[in-house]
């Protein structure tokens, strides 16, 4: 086997791997919502809310408020037909990172997760903001289990 069919076939190995992670990683439809029956615009997860939140949390959690609620739901927990949950694993910090959360807010997301479409950037929104919102969804992310 010469040069370049070796390189090429590790190529192809590649980006097979690449493929079969994605496919692994992806929600089946089933998982795309937490609650079996919702109705549109409903919410898509039940959150369990910590008794108390950090002082920063609770600014985190009126910038959501202001910024996120209206389609990500009360609580992050996603509306139906509108924006997925955020308190979901999908969402935990090893899979999306803080700033990966600052880079949506700020620049908009292609959808790759879930069936909603892309992500606009968010009017108005500062770093501040996303580093309070940021730690809001994390407090109910770990209420929720998710780590």
């Amino acid at each position: 086997m010469n040069k370049s069919t070796r390189l090429g076939v590790g190529v192809l190995l590649a980006v097979g791997a690449v493929a079969i992670v994605w496919y692994i990683q992806k929600p089946k439809e089933s998982q795309n919502t937490e609650v079996a029956a919702t109705q549109q615009g409903g919410p898509l997860a039940q959150v369990a809310v910590p008794a108390s939140l950090s002082s920063a949390a609770q600014v985190g959690k009126r910038a959501f408020e202001a910024k996120c609620a209206a389609c990500h739901g009360d609580n992050a927990a996603g509306r139906d037909g509108q924006a997925p949950p955020l308190v979901h694993k999908i969402y935990e910090p090893g899979h999306h990172g803080d700033f990966a959360f600052q880079r949506a807010a700020q620049n908009g997301v292609k959808s790759h997760h879930w069936r909603f479409g892309d992500m606009p950037p968010v009017e108005g929104v500062t770093r501040a903001d996303i580093i309070g919102i940021v730690t809001y969804i994390r407090e109910l992310q770990r209420e929720n289990g998710i780590n």
